[in-house]
């Protein structure tokens, strides 16, 4: 797990290689991540959009960017959490990602950005 802490939003990613997904003789490998999002500041934020860096070993890059994560835009109080779970496929057995999170404050209507911090994703006989 990686975890940052930017703007008062702790950001922690957890993924996983997904074999079951996966098609390993067509360059197809799918991995799964879980997001935990926490609001560490003293007002309520509204997480309106997301930009994701996406880079595998061979150097093919991606950017995706969008309305909220997984067709939600999520509000929390101060000391709230929200957590979603999302994938990604790549044509390499090993990628890297990493991006930002458009934040609202919801008390003054301030827009600010919380760093999603970069994560590895590997197939585990990589780690041999």
């Amino acid at each position: 797990m990686v975890t940052a802490l930017s703007s008062g939003i702790k950001v922690s990613v957890n993924c996983q290689y997904e074999p079951r997904f996966s098609n390993p003789s067509n360059n197809v490998y799918m991995f799964s991540y879980h997001v935990t999002i926490e609001n560490h500041n003293s007002f309520p934020i509204r997480l309106e959009r997301r930009k994701w860096y996406i880079v595998d070993s061979s150097s093919h890059r991606r950017e995706v960017e969008g309305e909220g994560v997984v067709g939600q835009q999520p509000e929390l109080l101060a000391g709230e959490r929200y957590s979603y779970r999302s994938s990604c496929d790549f044509s390499t057995d090993t990628g890297r990602m990493h991006g930002s999170y458009q934040m609202r404050n919801l008390q003054d209507n301030s827009v600010f950005e919380a760093d999603i911090p970069p994560f590895l994703l590997m197939v585990p006989h990589r780690l041999n």
